[in-house]
C-alpha cells in the first residue's frame, strides 16, 4: 500500500479501530486473554486494535458475540475500509479545535515538595496513573494542579481536570456516571457516541477515547476507590492525577503518594514568598524570627493556611509579624486560626458575601450568580469577589470563574448558619435557583433547535443575565454550568421547590440532545412529572407529561412517548394554551411518521401552524409548515411539497441557521431532483453545511441520505452511493439502529438502480426485519415492495409474495389496522 491509499483509508480505518478497542474494554480481557478466547493470534489481535491492519469480517463478528454485541451496524464501516469510495470533500470552515486544557491555574508561589513531585512523576512514568493523599489543606491539589501542568507538554492531546466533590459539605461526592459524561463532554466526543446508559459501557468509551490521545486527567478530592476506578485510564498513554482525603487502598495498581504539612523550612519559603517579604534583615521576617516561627506553628505548617496568613501581611504593610500573630491567636484550629483572622479582616458586604458564598449548591460559579445569591448589583458582587481573591479565600481557577476551597467553603456555610437568620438563607438560596433557571432559559432561547419562547414562571428573574452572541455562546454556558445546573435541580428537589423541578430540564433539551444523551433526559423529566403532580397545576402538568413523551421519544420508547402525549393531550385541551397544543401536535406528528403513517402526521403538522400562527409563533408555525412540506413529499405530492417549502424559504428572517430552513431544503431538494437537477443539488448541499455547522449528527445523516436519493434521481449514482454510505456511517456512529428505517428502502433502491441487486435486497431485508420491531407499517411495505423489485427478474413467484404482503400491509394502513 503506497502512502496515498493509506491516507485515503486512515479515517474509516482508524474508526474501525477505536469500534474494536471499545469492544476490547467491554470484554474486560487484555489482548492476549481476547486472542484465545477468539481463537486469534495475539500478533495479528494487536494489529487489529492498533488500526495496522483490517480484520477480516469474521473477525468482527467474533469480537461482538464474545460482549454480546450486534456486529451488523459495523457492517458498512468494515465495507467502506475494505472498499473505500472516495469521501466527499471536508468543508473548508471545518477548523481542528484546539486541544482542552481545564487545569486550574497553577499557583506562582509553589514551594518545596521536591521529593513527592519526583515520586509523582516516577509514579505517572511506571503506572501513568498516581495518588496524592493526604489531611484537609495539606496542598495535595496544588500539587496534582502543578505537576500536571509540568506534564501538559508531553500530554498535549487535553489536559483535563474534575472535582469529584469527596469531602464538600452540603454536596453529595459525584457519582461516576456524571463524572464521566462530564470528561467525555471535554474531550467533545459527540453525545450520540456516548453510551446511553450503564457506568460499565461509559468506562469503555471513556477508555477507548483515551486510549487514541494523549491526555493527563487530574481527578481531585475523591472520596474512595470505588468513586475513582471507572475514570482510570485503560490501554495508551494517557495517564490520570488522583488526589484525596484518604489513602485509597482499593486502587492496587495505582502506586500512592502520601502528603505530609511543609517542613519548617519549606513554610517559612512560602510565608516568605507569599506575603511578598523580600528577604534579608531588612524583611519584616527576619527582624522577628520568633514571631515568624509563632506564624508557622499556628498554621501548623499547611500551605493553605500559611497563604491565608500571608495574605494578610501583603496587603497589611504596617504590620508587623507580631500584630500578625495577637490576631492569628484566636483561632480554634491550624486552619481556623489563618482563616477566621482573614474573614475578621472583611468589611460588612464582604463578609455577607462569603457567608452566603458557602449556601452555593454547585462547584466554580461566576459574578453573575454571585450578584443574584447576594442580591447586590453585578459590578458589586465583581468588585467583592475580587476582595476575596486578594484574601485568599476565593479562588480564580479560570478567567471568571471563581471557587472554594473545601475548608473554605465549610467555614462558610457554618458561619452563614450561625450569623444569618434561616429566613435570609432560604431567600439567598431561592435566588440562586431563580438565576439557574432565567439563565438556562436564556440560554435555551439562543439555541432556536426545538421549541424556544417558553415563559418561565418559576421565581423571579434576576437583575442581570449572561449575554448570549450566539448558540455556540450559549451552547459553551451550558456545558461550563452542566454541573451546577444539576447541583440547581437536586437542590430545588431538596427543598421543594416544586416549579424549578418542572422547568428547569425543559431548558435543557438542547444541550442534552447534542451532549448528554437521552437517558439521563428520561430521568429528570420523570422527577419533573412528580412534581407537577404536587403542584396540581393543569398547565404544569400537561407540559410535564408532553416533555416526558419527548423525552421517551428520544430514547426509542414509542410505546411509552405515545402514552405521555395521551396524558398530555387530556390536560392541555384544558390550558387554553395554544403554543403548547401546538407543540404537542408536532411531537404527536413525529412519533406518527415514524409508526409508519403517512397521511396522520401531514393533519397535525397542519394543525400545528395553525396553532403556532394563533399563538404568534412565527418562527415555530414556520417549522410546522416545512414539516407539513415533508410529509407531503411522502405522500408523493411533489408539486405541492416543493411550493410550501417554497413558501417557508420566502419568509422574512435574520438568522442564517434559522431552524425551518434546513427541513424546507431538504424536502425542496428532493421535490425538484427530476425537473432541476442544479438547483435541488444547491438546496440539498446547502441544507448539508447548515447541518454540519449546528453539529447535529443525525441531521447530517437524514441531509446525505436525502442527498443520495436526489442523486440517484438525476442519475448520478455513484454520487448517490457515497452519500448514502456515508450517511450510515453517521448513523452507525451514533448506534441508532431505529433511525436507519427511515433511509434503509431508499439506499436499497439507490444500490439496484446502480447495478448492485445483492446489496439492494440485503437493505430491503434489513429494513424488512426492523420496521415490525420499531412499528413501523409504512417502511415494511416499502421493503417488501423493494424486494419484489430486485427478484421480479430472478424470482418471481417470490417477488409476487413479497409484493402481496406489501400490498395487505398498506390495505391495513389504510384502514387504520
Amino acid at each position: 500500500m503506497d502512502a496515498q491509499e493509506r491516507t485515503a483509508k486512515s479515517d474509516p480505518q482508524d474508526e474501525l479501530a477505536a469500534r474494536l478497542r471499545l469492544l476490547q474494554e467491554l470484554s474486560g480481557l487484555g489482548v492476549r486473554a481476547l486472542a484465545r478466547d477468539t481463537g486469534l493470534s495475539s500478533s495479528s489481535l494487536s494489529r487489529y486494535l492498533n488500526g495496522q491492519t483490517v480484520p477480516p469480517w469474521p473477525t468482527v463478528v467474533a469480537l461482538c458475540r464474545l460482549v454480546e454485541r450486534d456486529p451488523r451496524p459495523l457492517r458498512p464501516l468494515w465495507e467502506r475500509t475494505s472498499n473505500p469510495l472516495p469521501a466527499p470533500p471536508k468543508s473548508s470552515r471545518q477548523v481542528r479545535p484546539r486541544p482542552r486544557n481545564d487545569l486550574p491555574r497553577d499557583v506562582p508561589d509553589f514551594t518545596g515538595r521536591e521529593e513527592r513531585l519526583a515520586a509523582v512523576f516516577a509514579a505517572i512514568e511506571s503506572h501513568r496513573a498516581v495518588s496524592v493523599d493526604g489531611m484537609a489543606g495539606v496542598g495535595k491539589s496544588c500539587l496534582a494542579v502543578h505537576a500536571a501542568h509540568r506534564l501538559a507538554a508531553d500530554f498535549p492531546d487535553a489536559q483535563l481536570y474534575v472535582d469529584l466533590h469527596g469531602f464538600t459539605e452540603g454536596r453529595p461526592p459525584l457519582d461516576p456516571d456524571s463524572a464521566l459524561r462530564m470528561l467525555l463532554g471535554a474531550l467533545d466526543v459527540p453525545s450520540e457516541r456516548i453510551p446511553q446508559e450503564g457506568v460499565e459501557q461509559l468506562a469503555a468509551c471513556w477508555r477507548s477515547e483515551l486510549a487514541r490521545r494523549r491526555v493527563v486527567v487530574v481527578l481531585d478530592n475523591a472520596a474512595d476507590a470505588d468513586q475513582v476506578r471507572p475514570l482510570l485510564p485503560g490501554a495508551g498513554d494517557s495517564v490520570a492525577l488522583i488526589t484525596s482525603r484518604n489513602r485509597l487502598l482499593g486502587l492496587d495498581e495505582v502506586p500512592p503518594v502520601s502528603l505530609d504539612v511543609l517542613s519548617p523550612q519549606e513554610s517559612a519559603e512560602l510565608l516568605a514568598r507569599a506575603s511578598g517579604d523580600p528577604g534579608g534583615p531588612e524583611g519584616r521576617l527576619a527582624r522577628d524570627p520568633e514571631s515568624a516561627a509563632e506564624v508557622l506553628r499556628l498554621c501548623g505548617h499547611l500551605p493553605l493556611a500559611l497563604r491565608l496568613a500571608a495574605a494578610r501581611l501583603r496587603h497589611r504593610p504596617g504590620w508587623t509579624v507580631g500584630i500578625l500573630v495577637e490576631r492569628m491567636a484566636e483561632g480554634a484550629s491550624e486552619f481556623d486560626t489563618a482563616l477566621a483572622m482573614s474573614v475578621r479582616q472583611l468589611n460588612r458586604s464582604q463578609a455577607h458575601l462569603f457567608r452566603m458564598l458557602g449556601l452555593l449548591p454547585g462547584e466554580s460559579f461566576d459574578e453573575y450568580v454571585a450578584a443574584a445569591l447576594a442580591d447586590v448589583p453585578l459590578r458589586s458582587a465583581r468588585a467583592t469577589l475580587e476582595d476575596l481573591l486578594d484574601a485568599h479565600l476565593v479562588q480564580q481557577p479560570t478567567p471568571s470563574r471563581y471557587t472554594l476551597h473545601d475548608l473554605v467553603h465549610q467555614h462558610a456555610r457554618r458561619s452563614a448558619a450561625e450569623q444569618d437568620a434561616a429566613a435570609e438563607r432560604e431567600r439567598a438560596l431561592g435566588r440562586v435557583l431563580d438565576y439557574y433557571v432565567h439563565a438556562a432559559a436564556a440560554a435555551d432561547a439562543a439555541m432556536p433547535f426545538l421549541s424556544p419562547g417558553r415563559v418561565v414562571s418559576a421565581g423571579r428573574p434576576p437583575a442581570e443575565l449572561p449575554c448570549f452572541m450566539d448558540k455556540n455562546a450559549a451552547f459553551a454556558w451550558l456545558a461550563t454550568e452542566y454541573g451546577n445546573l444539576m447541583a440547581a435541580f437536586e437542590t430545588a428537589a431538596a427543598v421543594g421547590a416544586d416549579v424549578h423541578v418542572c422547568e428547569l430540564p425543559r431548558f435543557l433539551r438542547a444541550y442534552f440532545a447534542r451532549r448528554c444523551g437521552t437517558t439521563h433526559l428520561n430521568v429528570l423529566f420523570e422527577r419533573s412529572l412528580a412534581a407537577a403532580e404536587r403542584l396540581g397545576d393543569p398547565q404544569q402538568l400537561a407540559e410535564a407529561h408532553s416533555d416526558l413523551g419527548f423525552a421517551r421519544y428520544n430514547a426509542g420508547r414509542m410505546a411509552e412517548a405515545a402514552a405521555a402525549y395521551e396524558a398530555a393531550g387530556l390536560r392541555v385541551s384544558q390550558t387554553g394554551d395554544a403554543r403548547a397544543e401546538a407543540e404537542l401536535a408536532m411531537r404527536r406528528g413525529y412519533l406518527s411518521w415514524d409508526a409508519g403513517d403517512v397521511e396522520e402526521p401531514l393533519e397535525l403538522f397542519r394543525l400545528a401552524a395553525r396553532l403556532y400562527e394563533k399563538a404568534g409563533c412565527p418562527t415555530e408555525a414556520a417549522h410546522a409548515a416545512a414539516s407539513e412540506a415533508w410529509a407531503m413529499l411522502q405522500l408523493g405530492h411533489r408539486e405541492e411539497a416543493a411550493q410550501r417549502a417554497r413558501e417557508v424559504l420566502g419568509i422574512p428572517h435574520t438568522d442564517p441557521a434559522w431552524p425551518p430552513a434546513l427541513t424546507a431544503l431538504i424536502t425542496l431538494g428532493v421535490a425538484i431532483a427530476h425537473e432541476r437537477p442544479d438547483e435541488a443539488a444547491e438546496h440539498l448541499h446547502r441544507a448539508l453545511a447548515l447541518s454540519r455547522d449546528d453539529g447535529h449528527l443525525h441531521n447530517q445523516a437524514w441531509c446525505l441520505n436525502c442527498l443520495g436519493v436526489a442523486l440517484r434521481q438525476m442519475g448520478r449514482y455513484e454520487e448517490a452511493l457515497a452519500s448514502h454510505r456515508e450517511a450510515f456511517a453517521l448513523l452507525d456512529e451514533l448506534f441508532e439502529e431505529h433511525w436507519k428505517i427511515h433511509f434503509l428502502n431508499g439506499y436499497g433502491e439507490t444500490c439496484r438502480l446502480a447495478g448492485l441487486p445483492e446489496e439492494a435486497l440485503r437493505l430491503h431485508r434489513q429494513a424488512l426485519e426492523l420496521a415490525p420491531k420499531l412499528g413501523n407499517r409504512y417502511a415494511e411495505a416499502l421493503a417488501h415492495e423493494g424486494i419484489a423489485i430486485v427478484l421480479d427478474e430472478t424470482d418471481p413467484a417470490g417477488a409476487a409474495e413479497h409484493r402481496t404482503a406489501g400490498q395487505a400491509v398498506l390495505g391495513q394502513l389504510k384502514h387504520g389496522a
